[in-house]
C-alpha cells in the first residue's frame, strides 16, 4: 500500500554570505536546523548583481564528506590543490567526494549576468570518510529530462524516477535528487524510498503538498512514505532531495565533517601540517 509522505515542517531560510562574501540563503546548517541525516548543509544562491558573488570562494579545504553544486545559471571555475580543475555551466552538476582532504576553490567566471544555483553537503559514512576524493563532473546533456504530456518535468540528477536514471554514480545512501518543473494545474507523483531523510526546496512558483502550500523560498521537510505528490495551481519548481540516514556522530568544525572531536583535531593538524 502507498504510503504518502506529508510536510512535517516548514524551514524559511536565512539570509547569510559565505567565502569572500558571496551572498545566499542558507537552508540547512542554521541553528534553526544544523542538519537534516545525511545532509550537513543546503545553500541556494541567486543573483544579477556581480557584487553578490563576484568574490567568489578562494581556497579553503574539505574533509569527511562531499559537496554537490548545481548551476541552474552562470560559469564557475574549481581548482584544487591535486591538479584537478573543471567549470560548471548553466545546468551543470558536480559531485565531489571531499574523502580524506583537499583544498580547492569555486570561483565566477562571469563579470555580469545571473548567478544561480545551489550547494548541497552530503556526510559520508564513517568508513568512507577518509577515502581518496573523487569529482564527477556531469554536464547538462547527460541529466536525463522527463516530461508528461500536460508538459511537467523532472531532471534525473541522482536516482531514479520512471525509467530514468541519474548519471550520479558510486557514492553512499543512495541519494535521490531531482530538479522537478510543474505548469499551471499540473500534478505529480514521485517515489521516494522509503526511511529516507527527504525535503522540497521550492524556488519558483508555489507547490502544494498533502493540501498544504509551500512557497518559493521555503523548503519543506517530509515525514516517511514511499511517494509524494504534489500539484502546483499556478505552476512551480522545485528540488526534491533524500537520502538514507547514517544515524552516526556528527562532530563538525567549519570544512571538516568527522565522527569525533579526536578526528578533527587530527584533521586540522593534517591541514596546518599540509597533509591535504
Amino acid at each position: 500500500m502507498t504510503q504518502l509522505r506529508t510536510i512535517k515542517a516548514l524551514i524559511p531560510g536565512q539570509h547569510t554570505s559565505d567565502g569572500a562574501g558571496v551572498k545566499l540563503k542558507r537552508l540547512i546548517g542554521t541553528q534553526a536546523l544544523p542538519d537534516l541525516d545525511p545532509f550537513l548543509l543546503l545553500d541556494e544562491f541567486s543573483s544579477d548583481s556581480p557584487d553578490d558573488y563576484l568574490a567568489g570562494f578562494p581556497d579553503h579545504p574539505h574533509r569527511g564528506f562531499e559537496t554537490v553544486t548545481y548551476m541552474l545559471n552562470g560559469r564557475m571555475r574549481h581548482r584544487d590543490n591535486k591538479g584537478n580543475e573543471g567549470l560548471l555551466q548553466s545546468g551543470d552538476v558536480q559531485w565531489m567526494t571531499a574523502g580524506s582532504g583537499l583544498i580547492h576553490s569555486e570561483m565566477p567566471e562571469q563579470e555580469a549576468g545571473l548567478m544561480r544555483g545551489f550547494q548541497l553537503w552530503v556526510n559520508l559514512p564513517r568508513a568512507e570518510k577518509m577515502k581518496a576524493p573523487r569529482y564527477q563532473d556531469i554536464a547538462s546533456d547527460r541529466i536525463p529530462l522527463v516530461t508528461d504530456p500536460q508538459g511537467n518535468s523532472v531532471k534525473v540528477i541522482a536516482g531514479r524516477y520512471l525509467e530514468a536514471t541519474g548519471p550520479v554514480d558510486g557514492v553512499s545512501l543512495d541519494p535521490l535528487y531531482l530538479d522537478v518543473e510543474l505548469v499551471a494545474g499540473g500534478e505529480l507523483t514521485l517515489a521516494v524510498p522509503l526511511g529516507h531523510n527527504a525535503l522540497v526546496n521550492v524556488f519558483e512558483g508555489q507547490v502544494d503538498i498533502a493540501g498544504q502550500g509551500v512557497a518559493k523560498g521555503q523548503m519543506a521537510i517530509l515525514k516517511n512514505g514511499d511517494s509524494l505528490q504534489v500539484s502546483a495551481s499556478q505552476g512551480g519548481r522545485f528540488l526534491l532531495i533524500a537520502g538514507q540516514p547514517l544515524l552516526e556522530p556528527v562532530v563538525r568544525y567549519g570544512p571538516f565533517v568527522m565522527n569525533s572531536s579526536e578526528e578533527i583535531g587530527q584533521a586540522i593538524q593534517d591541514y596546518q601540517a599540509g597533509r591535504f
